[in-house]
């Protein structure tokens, strides 16, 4: 890693002359539609695991135990606590 500011320097002009000469080959680029697909799916997973967290909080406050909502999410009650107890409570 550079040090002194030469270095730093040096480093940025090879640095800047790499990224003037890049020519990206095809297999460099990107399918949008796959792309597309990717971010919707994670997006998706991030909406359910909010209505998870939401449901786990409704449960608890209902007074249901880590046993019964770790039977229901697919894990243990401990895990199901762990992972949702700060969340939730």
């Amino acid at each position: 890693m550079p040090r002194t500011v030469e270095e730093i320097l040096e480093h940025a002009e090879k640095l800047a002359a790499r990224f003037e000469s890049y020519e990206p080959a095809p297999a460099d680029e990107l399918d949008v539609r796959v792309v597309t697909l990717l971010r919707a799916a994670v997006a998706e997973r991030s909406e359910a695991e909010r209505h998870l967290v939401e449901a786990v909080q409704a449960a608890r406050e209902a007074g249901m135990a880590w046993a019964a909502i770790g039977a229901l999410v697919g894990t243990s009650g401990e895990a199901a606590r762990q992972r949702y107890g700060r969340k939730a409570s």
